[in-house]
């Protein structure tokens, strides 16, 4: 028996690529070994939307607003931020889930 040929391409934005980098050089300065061990799952996470991006939930505070276009999954603490189309989805960040979510994107309107 083979494995499930993944539906979707994942592209990873250049804003999300960071997130992650950021993300694990932080906890590298502690532990290189629970850095990688972050890393993998958080690319594992993202990997699995292949398959199946339907599965996330609509990130509640822009689902208040009316905006159901951006989905989310959570690896605990963080939050991957993602929106799919017909073949792609396309990871749009990570997030800190312990942080205000305002906060956050207004921190990123204003670099």
């Amino acid at each position: 028996m083979s494995a499930a040929k993944p539906r979707y391409e994942i592209l990873w934005t250049e804003t999300a690529r960071v997130d992650v980098e950021e993300i694990t050089r932080f906890i590298a300065h502690d532990s290189v070994e629970n850095a990688l061990a972050v890393l993998d799952r958080l690319e594992h996470s993202a990997k699995n939307l292949a398959f199946l991006p339907e599965r996330g939930r609509f990130v509640p505070e822009l689902k208040q607003l009316g905006v159901l276009a951006y989905r989310e999954n959570i690896v605990r603490p963080w939050r991957i931020i993602y929106r799919f189309d017909v073949d792609r989805v396309y990871v749009l960040g990570v997030l800190d889930g312990r942080r205000d979510l305002a906060s956050l994107l207004i921190e990123r309107l204003i670099r």
